[in-house]
């Protein structure tokens, strides 16, 4: 819409409620009534110097105030005739009604609060989509290869040997990760998951997390730095555990063969810094932001195989934004990607 058009609009709709320049609605009432006595007044009067009838002009003149008070009482029961029939709809499941702001008033901050409490709820329907649909993608996956194997094996196709079972077992394990992943962010978005905050030393979680890492990907090479060694934090072992690991989860996964991965941990200022560095490609830094996303992965992540549900950034940035630290990528040159945690450090 051009100027003109707004300009033109913006009259257009004080010619219809010219008390909507009030910024109270009491004002507005008030005025409204102001209107009506002076209008039956005029009008009673007026009547009278024409040689009507008393009564005559006493009915005369309350019409006339009547259809006055309609007219301009249109406009402060307008929105919330429109909110009504949002409300409405938005108990069908249509979060997408929006009311119009036309007043500075109590109702027009009404209005205001209720565009911007169904833009939530169309957002938080939009997520409960979202999350229904990926999650019924990722289940699906291992369940169709479970199924399809347990019926090889019941129909005789393929034999049970260590290969089939081991392939088996993997599928578990992933449908096991997922499930746990789901409760983890449940739990933490509810914030029914509270931290066990004390003074911990850094090197026996980032070791530790390190090890089992290992276990899983025994081919890619994995190194604990920590400078000091007596570094310490302020926070939830258990926690920051689990961040390290998805964190090497991840660069794991988008290491290439005989890559490397470095976990390294440092103290800046009042904080703990823990990064931990791969030799991947990197995160492009168009999607920089929406690696944090529940689902979310890359398209070099989907190609990988079994590529991790993208839930594992996600529950790591609760965890560190519970701590009340902060978590971002960093590109590496020539490639590669560096995940930076900061967390409280422990009060020397």
């Amino acid at each position: 819409m051009s100027r003109a058009e707004r300009m033109r609009s913006v009259s257009r709709h004080e010619l219809i409620r010219p008390l909507s320049r009030f910024s109270s609605i009491k004002l507005r009432i008030g005025a409204l009534v102001v209107v009506a006595i002076a209008v039956t007044v005029v009008v009673f009067y007026a009547g009278i110097h024409f040689g009507f009838w008393p009564s005559i002009s006493g009915v005369v003149a309350g019409l006339i105030a009547l259809m006055m008070v309609r007219l301009l009482a249109h406009g402060i029961t307008t929105p919330l005739a429109e909110m009504a029939d949002a409300t409405e709809a938005m108990a069908r499941g249509d979060y997408t009604q929006r009311v119009n702001v036309t007043s500075k008033d109590e109702v027009g901050t009404l209005s205001r609060s209720f565009n911007q409490m169904a833009a939530e709820l169309d957002a938080t329907d939009r997520m409960r989509r979202d999350l229904v649909a990926n999650v019924s993608h990722e289940l699906r996956t291992p369940i169709t290869a479970l199924q399809a194997r347990l019926e090889n094996l019941v129909d005789g196709v393929e034999a049970p040997d260590p290969d089939t079972l081991d392939t088996m077992l993997t599928q578990v394990e992933r449908l096991g990760r997922l499930v746990t992943q789901l409760l983890d962010l449940s739990r933490l978005e509810s914030g029914a998951v509270p931290l066990d905050r004390q003074e911990f030393s850094i090197e026996p979680v980032l070791v530790h997390a390190v090890r089992e890492s290992r276990l899983h990907s025994p081919d890619v090479e994995m190194t604990v730095q920590v400078e000091p060694a007596s570094l310490a934090a302020d926070g939830d072992p258990e926690r920051v555990h689990q961040v390290v690991a998805n964190l090497l989860e991840n660069a794991v996964r988008h290491s290439p063969e005989g890559g490397a991965v470095r976990v390294r941990a440092r103290r800046a200022e009042l904080d703990v810094r823990i990064e931990v560095l791969d030799d991947g490609p990197g995160i492009p830094d168009d999607e920089a932001a929406r690696v944090f996303e529940r689902f979310y992965r890359s398209d070099s992540a989907r190609a990988t195989k079994d590529g991790g549900a993208g839930l594992g950034l996600a529950i790591a940035q609760w965890i560190v934004e519970l701590h009340g630290g902060e978590i971002h990528p960093e590109r590496r040159e020539p490639h590669g990607c560096r995940m930076v945690v900061t967390i409280p450090a422990a009060r020397q």
